[in-house]
C-alpha cells in the first residue's frame, strides 16, 4: 500500500504543476508535459529507416539494413539506437543540457530515446548500461555528465542496472566536435579504461553504451572494442540523437 509519504510527494508535484506550468522547449506552448505532443508527434515519432549497426539515415530500406560505410568497414560495436537526428531545433535541447546545466531535460531525452528501444524489437535489451565518461578535468569544469544524466532515468525505465563507473577516462582529450574526422580516432587512442571490478561482470555479457549525440561514431567504437578485448560478448549504443552524414 502506497504511504503517506508517497501521496504527500504526489500531492506537492500536483501543486507545484498546477501553479508553474511548464513550456515546451521546442515551440514554448505552455501545458503539463516537458515537450508538447505537437512537438513530440513531429520531432519524434517519425521512424525513418535507419542502418542497423551506426544508425545513419538510410535513403533505402533493405535486407541488410547497413549502410555501405559499415558494409565496407564493420565498427566494432554492433548496433545503435537512436532517438532522433541531430539537427535544428534538437540541436538546441542537446547544446542547453551539455553546455546550459538544463537538467531536467536528461528525463525527456531518456523518456524517447526509452520508446526507440522499446519500438525496436529486433535487439535484445542490455544486461549492463554505462554512460560515455568525461575526463575529469572537464566533468569538474561542467559540473556534471550529461550522459549519466540521461542514464539515470533510462536505466530506471529499462529496468536494467546501471553502471557508472565501469569506465573512466584515462587522459584529457579534445572535443570531438572540433576536430577534423580524419583527427578523431587519434584523439580517443587509449583514451579510456576499463575499471578492473567490472572485468568478470562484463564476460559475456551484453553492454549497452549511453551516449548524448553520436557524429562519427569514433567515441563509441573506442568503447566497443576495449570493451570486447576484456570479453563483452555484445556492444549497442543508446545515443539520443545521431548526426546525419553530409
Amino acid at each position: 500500500m502506497p504511504s503517506y509519504k508517497h501521496f504527500l510527494l504526489r500531492a506537492v508535484k500536483t501543486g507545484l504543476a498546477s501553479i508553474l506550468p511548464t513550456s515546451c522547449p521546442l515551440c514554448g506552448t505552455v501545458g503539463d508535459d516537458l515537450l508538447c505532443p505537437e512537438c513530440h508527434e513531429q520531432f519524434f515519432n517519425q521512424k525513418p529507416a535507419r542502418c542497423r549497426q551506426c544508425a545513419i539515415p538510410l535513403q533505402i530500406q533493405d535486407a541488410q539494413q547497413l549502410c555501405g560505410e559499415c558494409l565496407s568497414q564493420k565498427p566494432s560495436f554492433d548496433a545503435c539506437i537512436v532517438a532522433c537526428d541531430y539537427a535544428a531545433p534538437i540541436d538546441q535541447l542537446v547544446l542547453a543540457l551539455k553546455f546550459g546545466s538544463k537538467l531536467a531535460l536528461a528525463g525527456l531525452f531518456a523518456d524517447v530515446l526509452r520508446d526507440a528501444i522499446s519500438h525496436d524489437s529486433k535487439l535484445a535489451l542490455a544486461d549492463l548500461l554505462c554512460p560515455v565518461p568525461l575526463g575529469s578535468l572537464r566533468l569538474q569544469e561542467r559540473g556534471y555528465n550529461q550522459s549519466l544524466e540521461i542514464a539515470k532515468p533510462l536505466a530506471a525505465h529499462l529496468g536494467i542496472d546501471l553502471a557508472p563507473l565501469m569506465l573512466s577516462r584515462c587522459r584529457e582529450t579534445v572535443q570531438q566536435s572540433s576536430l577534423h574526422p580524419d583527427a578523431r580516432q587519434k584523439n580517443v587512442h587509449k583514451a579510456f579504461a576499463l575499471n578492473a571490478h567490472f572485468i568478470d561482470r562484463i564476460q559475456g555479457k551484453h553492454i549497452g553504451i549511453i551516449d548524448d549525440v553520436m557524429t562519427t561514431g569514433t567515441t563509441l567504437n573506442e568503447i566497443a572494442q576495449l570493451l570486447k578485448r576484456f570479453g563483452a560478448a555484445q556492444v549497442s549504443n543508446y545515443v539520443f540523437a545521431r548526426t546525419p552524414r553530409h
